[in-house]
């Protein structure tokens, strides 16, 4: 296991801490960690590999499970959690106590690497390697899927050129294009303008990559079979008469597939204790469902007797979908959870300024619990044992982390201080212990939050007035309409997807904390008929984010050596 020396890492960027590590080969990695053969590692390069479908359908038919554990977090603050940065120290820190682990991860947007979030490979040392590669471009994997999907647009549009056999209704196209990056321009737009030559104009619009239903189908898919199936499901819209087209009536789906064959082969990489990591996929939480692909958390349990997976944002969002849509898909039961809280993020949510988080404040902490308790609540509703992650900042005080501490005991959960930023696995050592004695101790009782046959409307209520706090839900006519139009075309058993703020149990991002008996606006629904289950975007939330006044891209420059600087 490789132990790095060097100076404080106060005093090193990320990407400086990424960049002393010292990486094995992939092959390496994956022949003595995990036990695959050489034959079925795809190297791109020497630190990144994919792994080839024979092995994986073969692995996935002969053996068994290990056991499968979820990091989740509190709502999500501006002064950070570590969910990321948690999955990666506490996989490290379970190799270190001796169980064979592998993490599962989201592949990082381009999006927010330019944005104001930064990237998505952990932090200190916990982190996955190479850290640049990983935040841009990688394997390829994203743009093959905007690939995918805007061939499909373009379909779409030609198919309406030459003549519209199928009588698509330009008024009810719902298909998007795609684009991996923040830009608010391409929310809404006229596309095909310029005279006949450049087809019929009409309204458009792009969601970004992470947001779009070919990402979610990606995710979802357990074969080249199941992936080709999906995407023939999509539906792009509907004739005047209101019957659904769907990609395969384009005959676009095989070409779709082709584009993502490579892709959908899930990718290996190391964290800087050579441990072994799957990074494949990323759907947003807050606009998507959040969660890495099927295929590498199915091949991870397959090869390792523990995995950890983390899903987007807080455990509302991104843990809801993990069980309600990823789980319920695919017949995956986890084990245990572990959701992840910082001092700093508990006192913004106890009404401190970010300014001030300096500032000790037992106080505004057990306020703030308030949030914490309500994802411990929620988590319990589906039948896992918990254990809180107090990942740990320079300037916590003792008398703040004994606030988390006694608040946790009140309702039967343990909360242990980590410092796997600065201390990489040895940081998490206890917090891996207690996630192997809740693992083992058969505690688990998983269940789902809702029955399939529930009726569309009343699964967003449940999810809104269950684990939200929310009164009731507020749907439009229209937008009732459509969940009706959805259950008559046979799609009542989907589960539903919500796209919220991720700051908020409700619909308003500066309501923070644990509000309750809000109503929660439901401002549009959509379908996607090839990932199995319906949106729907709640409040102002945008699927095509925009860049904050000062985005990160402007800090990232080139040295003459090549090397990327300024990314985080």
């Amino acid at each position: 296991m490789n132990e790095l020396a060097s100076p404080p890492i106060s005093l090193q960027s990320d990407w400086e801490i990424a960049n002393a590590a010292q990486l094995e080969p992939i092959t390496t990695i994956a022949t003595d960690r995990l036990g695959i053969p050489a034959e079925a590692v795809e190297p791109y390069g020497h630190t990144k590999a994919k792994i080839g479908m024979e092995f994986i359908r073969h692995a996935l038919a002969e053996r068994a499970d290990g056991r499968l554990v979820l990091v989740t977090a509190i709502s999500p603050t501006p002064a950070g959690e570590g969910k990321t940065t948690t999955t990666v120290g506490l996989g490290d820190a379970l190799n270190r106590i001796g169980k064979k682990a592998a993490i599962c991860l989201r592949e990082p947007s381009l999006g927010p690497c330019f944005g104001v979030k930064g990237g998505a490979a952990g932090g200190g040392r916990s982190q996955v390697v190479p850290m640049d590669e990983i935040n841009l471009h990688f394997t390829g994997d994203f743009h093959a899927i905007g690939a995918a999907n805007n061939l499909l647009a373009a379909m779409i549009d030609n198919h309406i050129y030459w003549g519209n056999p199928l009588a698509l209704d330009q008024r009810r196209i719902t298909w998007r294009r795609c684009l991996d990056m923040n830009d608010r321009a391409l929310r809404q737009i006229v596309s095909s303008l310029g005279g006949t030559a450049n087809g019929y104009p009409r309204e458009d619009g792009f969601d970004i990559t992470v947001a779009s239903e070919v990402m979610a189908i990606f995710c979802l898919a357990t074969s080249f079979e199941d992936l080709q199936t999906r995407l023939s499901n999509i539906i792009v819209g509907s004739t005047r008469d209101r019957k659904p087209v769907r990609a395969r009536d384009l005959k676009a789906a095989g070409a779709m597939a082709a584009l993502l064959r490579d892709a959908l082969k899930p990718n290996l990489v190391q964290t800087m204790e050579n441990n072994p990591a799957f990074v494949h996929g990323g759907p947003f939480a807050n606009i998507a469902h959040g969660c890495n692909s099927v295929m590498a958390t199915s091949l991870a349990l397959k090869l390792a007797d523990y995995v950890v997976t983390e899903a987007g944002f807080g455990a509302d969002l991104g843990a809801e979908k993990f069980f309600d849509i990823k789980c319920r898909k695919t017949g995956l039961r986890p084990d245990a959870a572990v959701i992840v809280t910082t001092i700093r993020a508990l006192k913004m949510h106890g009404g401190v300024a970010r300014s001030d988080l300096g500032t000790p404040n037992p106080e505004a902490v057990t306020r703030g619990l308030a949030n914490l308790h309500r994802h411990l609540e929620n988590l319990a509703r589906f039948g896992l044992p918990r254990v809180v992650c107090i990942n740990r900042f320079g300037a916590d005080t003792e008398a703040e982390i004994a606030v988390v501490e006694a608040g946790c005991g009140e309702v039967g959960v343990r909360a242990i201080l980590c410092e796997h930023w600065a201390k990489g696995g040895a940081g998490a050592e206890e917090l891996a212990r207690a996630v192997v004695s809740l693992a083992e101790s058969g505690a688990a009782d998983f269940k789902l939050l809702y029955p399939d046959e529930l009726p569309l409307a009343q699964k967003i209520e449940t999810i809104a007035t269950t684990l939200y706090g929310a009164r009731g839900i507020e749907l439009p006519k229209a937008v009732a309409g459509r969940l009706k139009e959805f259950e008559a075309m046979g799609f009542r058993h989907f589960p539903v997807c919500m796209a919220k703020t991720q700051y908020s149990f409700s619909a308003d991002p500066e309501q923070r904390g644990a509000p309750s008996g809000f109503t929660l606006p439901v401002r549009e629904v959509r379908l996607s008929a090839g990932a199995e289950f319906v949106v729907a975007v709640c409040g102002d939330i945008m699927t095509m984010p925009g860049l904050p006044r000062v985005p990160s891209a402007v800090g990232i420059a080139l040295s003459r050596e090549g090397q990327i600087l300024g990314l985080s």
